[in-house]
């Protein structure tokens, strides 16, 4: 029987060790086992998985496979550096496959991100793209890790950095700029991004104090449309010109979408396409390097989730993970594929059913039903495809529930 490796408390454990302002305490044991952990099981279809370890728990198949070619075909159609956005899956699993696959930038959000990628991937290049950052945050990442990358939207954050960071041409403020784009199904901009004017006086600010500056936007999570990239180049133009002196970078932010069963897309290449004109109405230097910060696209194809049914009461199934867990996609109207493991022969004829969580708290419900054969019965599993998105970095540990193994698998979903 393969062992079963369970990543537990591990991230929540770098989270704590590198909250301090000075250099965490993470010696060569912890890092070892961040690097262990990437050492998955093997299988070739989620049936053996089942038939080998029987889980009542909830088991993450791992398809580097699909990580890897998506990750390529970033790195061959972007017409810039690729930055991971680490907060939609931290698995070390998944910073690795990225890292093989080509992937050197990393684009992060706090600390412990940064010192995530610092630990597990020591030649890779982290971001501060988070446009609040704490000054213990701002500190450590200068001193410590050595990030010269740092994104702000109002003069505030531009005058935090500021006190803390000294002046230097190394040191580069990416102005993030506002943008109210109606074809991407999450709008971001209500929280983050300057409008213009704003965004223009924090970039001249920028080089007032001495730094270098960049301008950023995002067009919104799961953006469904290129035309979106289009409008948020148009604006940086706006701010470039306002500001009246070259860019080092021109960062398109992430929004590029993964594949639902409601919500899809364009193929990538069409998004590429659309940040390639967008680029050509701009008079950039030749050294100013264009970014982006693809996380759902590049890792929601690259893991599924094995599921157990624990109760069946008439037409409603009880699960071992649910909404608390590892479906925050589902809350949000993302509606995954799935389909029953064939562990048994099943009854061709299906009925639609309820699905719940394993919580003791009544919202901890499917908010919509699938359809599974009608002789579904306690015991029995169900994959439910595209979660590598979110899923794992957004699970709780209410009541006690928490999905924490993972397994690696070398063939494709319903195969």
């Amino acid at each position: 029987m393969n062992a079963v490796f369970r990543f537990g408390d591990l991230w929540q454990s770098l989270c704590q060790n590198h909250a301090h302002p000075m250099q965490p305490n993470l010696n060569s044991a912890m890092d070892a086992a961040v690097r262990s952990y990437t050492r998955l099981p093997v299988y070739e279809t989620p049936e053996q998985v089942v038939a080998d370890l029987q889980p009542s728990y909830p088991v993450f198949c791992v398809r580097r496979h699909h990580i890897s070619a998506v990750a390529e075909e970033f790195l061959e159609g972007f017409p810039g550096d690729v930055l991971y956005a680490v907060k939609c899956n931290p698995e070390p699993h998944m910073l690795e496959t990225l890292f093989k696959a080509g992937i050197r930038h990393f684009d992060t959000a706090s600390l412990a991100e940064v010192a995530l990628v610092a630990e597990q991937l020591p030649e890779a290049k982290s971001y501060f793209m988070h446009p609040v950052k704490s000054r213990a945050a701002i500190r450590s990442a200068h001193e410590v890790y050595g990030v010269r990358h740092y994104v702000v939207d109002h003069e505030t954050e531009l005058n935090k950095i500021a006190e803390i960071i000294p002046p230097g041409p190394e040191t580069v403020i990416v102005v993030r700029v506002a943008i109210h784009y109606e074809g991407a199904v999450y709008e971001l901009s209500s929280k983050f991004g300057a409008p213009v004017s704003d965004a223009i006086a924090l970039g001249r600010a920028a080089l007032e104090k001495g730094y270098r500056y960049g301008v950023a936007f995002h067009v919104g999570s799961q953006c469904l449309d290129g035309e979106g990239f289009e409008q948020g180049l148009q604006l940086a133009d706006e701010v470039i010109r306002g500001v009246g002196a070259e860019p080092v970078c021109v960062d398109v932010g992430g929004g590029f979408p993964g594949e639902y069963l409601n919500s899809m897309g364009q193929q990538m290449g069409s998004y590429f396409s659309s940040i390639k004109k967008g680029l050509s109405g701009l008079s950039l230097p030749d050294d100013c390097r264009v970014m982006c910060e693809p996380g759902r696209a590049l890792c929601v194809d690259g893991e599924s989730l094995i599921t157990q049914v624990h109760l069946r009461k008439d037409e409603a199934l009880y699960l071992n993970d649910g909404m608390y867990g590892s479906f925050i996609e589902e809350k949000y109207n993302l509606h995954l594929p799935i389909r029953p493991v064939a562990t048994r022969e099943f009854a061709t004829e299906c009925q639609d059913y309820t699905l719940y969580g394993p919580t003791c708290d009544s919202l901890d419900i499917f908010p919509r039903t699938v359809s599974l054969p009608v002789d579904f019965q306690e015991g029995d599993w169900i994959e439910f495809d595209r979660i590598g998105a979110y899923g794992a970095a957004c699970r709780t540990h209410f009541n006690g529930f928490f999905a924490d193994t993972f397994v690696e698998v070398t063939g494709n979903f319903g195969d």
